[in-house]
């Protein structure tokens, strides 16, 4: 064999492994992203029975129109059919619920969910309508006892500790890196534990964040962040997939003057934070076209974005002194939601759990309202709370709407809350896995 034959030969051989090598990463990237699912999923019930839920309006979750006097057949946890009564066969075997007067809806899906130290704190959320929730950021074991209770709890997506370096805002939650290399390990390590996202903190600059969304995008994981001190366009630049908290947009909407400046104070000490972005909020012109801009920025990079307004809601109070910075920062962190939302960006329902303005257990449904008050109409807020968190979570083949094929988990509620958001407090019943939680 000549030498050119032989160089020739070897060029082939370098090629074909190279390509195994590309395929073999990205079929781990596929077979992970659709293998996402709860921590808890052999630990959910279900049973063989039929049950046909019939007479109710249908809102699916996608933003159909609604349906009236549907019907819903759900067996052996799975919707095998969902439309009108007079094209739908109830099975004859199958258990029938009259759901005249009343509204379906899929599961709400929680996009930002703590424990925050409160017993059965999911189970509460289950019995008024969240089958569905995400913690951004505690170790997967912080839920082993809510899983050994008694109750039955939503399925549980769990990122594990967030990503953040040193000093930690949140020690308990989280996992300090020192470089890239051990974010990149702490990844996979979460990975193979289960973990469903990857959520990182806002000490991480963007040359880590970068390296992290390499490594979780190749196990099929996206990534979000809690952003204080690192602009949230560098940050969705080198490849998050979501953004967690309207406040994390600061540093995006003031001149880097005054942005480098709460920066550095918030890089001196992390409480500072608390009262310095209402500080730095109330500065902030929702109609500018920084604001402008960076809806048209969110839209084309698809990026999700929970806002967590419950967490920053701020009420003058009678024989209180006024905080005229919160007040006024709120205000303006709903105008934004709002204006994001109507450039494109996909705003999502996140409650944040334990919340200054909601009892125990409704900081979902308060978060919808204050969705609502920020200009999304209801249907939107309905789909952002349903389908639209299904697709952040990247479990909307078998999550999130009222479809053939999908699983059954339902809520009923009385009222209608395309009129009023607010009816989605009155859950009168709702469905796990295809079983009515008592």
């Amino acid at each position: 064999m000549s030498p050119i034959h032989r160089i020739f030969r070897h060029v082939v051989y370098v090629a074909v492994i190279l390509a195994l090598v590309r395929c073999t990463v990205n079929r781990r990237a596929v077979d992970s992203a659709a293998y996402i699912r709860e921590v808890n999923h052999k630990e959910i019930a279900s049973e063989s029975g039929i049950i046909a839920i019939i007479g109710a309006t249908i809102i699916d979750g996608t933003g159909n129109v609604p349906l009236h006097s549907g019907c819903v057949i759900v067996e052996n946890g799975l919707i095998t059919a969902a439309g009108s009564m007079k094209n739908t066969v109830i099975p004859p075997r199958a258990q029938v619920v009259d759901a005249a007067g009343l509204t379906l809806l899929p599961g709400f899906i929680d996009a930002h969910f703590h424990l925050d130290g409160v017993h059965n704190l999911p189970a509460r959320f289950l019995l008024n309508g969240v089958t569905s929730l995400r913690d951004p950021g505690a170790w997967i074991e912080a839920y082993d006892g809510e899983r050994a209770g008694s109750e039955p709890v939503p399925r549980l997506f769990l990122a594990g500790p967030h990503l953040d370096m040193f000093p930690p805002a949140y020690p308990r939650d989280a996992y300090v890196v020192r470089d890239a290399g051990e974010a990149v390990r702490q990844v996979n390590r979460l990975a193979d534990r289960g973990a469903s996202v990857i959520k990182v903190y806002y000490r991480l600059p963007p040359a880590i964040i970068r390296e992290v969304c390499k490594a979780a995008h190749a196990r099929g994981l996206p990534v979000t962040a809690h952003l204080e001190i690192t602009e949230a366009r560098e940050a969705i630049e080198a490849g998050l997939d979501g953004i967690e908290h309207i406040t994390s947009f600061g540093l995006s909407l003031v001149p880097q003057r005054a942005g480098e400046r709460y920066r550095q104070m918030v890089m001196a000490d992390n409480n500072a934070r608390k009262q310095g972005r209402y500080d730095i909020w109330k500065s902030i012109n929702p109609d500018s076209p920084m604001t402008d801009s960076l809806g048209i920025f969110l839209k084309s990079k698809g990026t999700f974005v929970t806002p967590t307004l419950g967490a920053f809601e701020y009420q003058a109070a009678d024989g209180q002194p006024l905080d005229t910075a919160r007040l006024e920062g709120f205000l303006k962190m709903k105008k934004i939601t709002g204006k994001l939302h109507r450039a494109g960006a996909k705003i999502v329902v996140g409650s944040h759990s334990m919340i200054p303005y909601a009892e125990t257990g409704w900081a979902f449904q308060r978060e919808m309202e204050l969705l609502v008050a920020s200009g999304l109409s209801p249907a939107e807020v309905i789909t952002a709370a349903t389908m639209q968190n299904a697709r952040f979570f990247r479990i909307d083949k078998r999550l999130g709407s009222i479809e053939k094929g999908k699983q059954a988990d339902l809520i009923l509620i009385k009222g209608n809350p395309l009129n009023d958001i607010s009816a989605c407090r009155n859950v009168t019943r709702a469905m796990l896995n295809g079983v009515w939680i008592k």
